[in-house]
């Protein structure tokens, strides 16, 4: 199986505290991979790392059998990765949902009519179309959430990083990311301390635990 991320020997500090050591990991293509873990086990800041995020790591991060050495070299990948921060209140670069979800793919170099059209597309895909021009933070978590995978999904990365999904989301929101990214064919690795969430998208967990990354049985 092609590997699109691996990791290799990688140790996060945050200031003086060690948060892990010697992390291993490969997420082959369009395999899903769950990290679990406490708060403050530094879940969080390993996704960073993989999304060119966070610099200060030891060890050696690859992206499709590449070595990224710094952000120059992520760059080529800039758009094979699409990143969902846990905290989404300034995710949103523009007022309203269509014009957000334009954004994104606007930045590509896609033009403003083709940019629309696509957006339709991608809204439609994910059962949102009916909020296109309804400002963002006059919608729900859960709808905020939807429109953030939106931004994302538009630009068709090949690997999802996402960082507690559902977090803060009621059951009915939580039913519907669900269903999103279980119709979703790329590579993704989800952090989430909810179990009972992760077990309906994957059987491969790993738990950050002791600064070590170990399968979850």
């Amino acid at each position: 199986m092609s590997c699109s991320i691996t990791l290799k020997n990688i140790s996060y500090s945050n200031k003086d505290n060690l948060l892990f050591k010697n992390i291993n990991l490969s997420v082959g293509h369009e395999e899903k991979v769950a990290i679990i873990g406490s708060n403050g086990v530094g879940k969080s800041s390993l996704l960073k790392i993989i999304a060119g995020i966070e610099e200060s790591f030891l060890g050696e991060l690859y992206l499709f059998h590449h070595l990224i050495k710094d952000k120059k070299d992520y760059k080529k990948f800039r758009f094979e990765v699409g990143y969902l921060p846990q905290d989404i209140s300034s995710f949103f670069l523009s007022p309203t949902v269509i014009e957000d979800v334009m954004f994104s793919l606007r930045t590509t170099g896609i033009n403003k009519d083709e940019a629309y059209q696509k957006a339709l597309e991608i809204l439609e895909q994910l059962e949102i179309l009916h909020l296109k021009d309804r400002i963002i933070y006059e919608l729900s978590g859960g709808e905020q959430k939807i429109v953030a995978l939106a931004g994302i999904l538009i630009t068709k990365p090949k690997i999802l990083l996402l960082d507690e999904p559902t977090n803060a989301l009621d059951e009915e929101s939580e039913k519907r990311i669900i269903k999103i990214l279980n119709s979703i064919k790329k590579s993704m690795i989800i952090i989430s301390h909810h179990k009972s969430f992760i077990e309906q998208l994957t059987p491969t967990i790993y738990k950050l635990e002791n600064k070590k990354l170990i399968d979850y049985k």
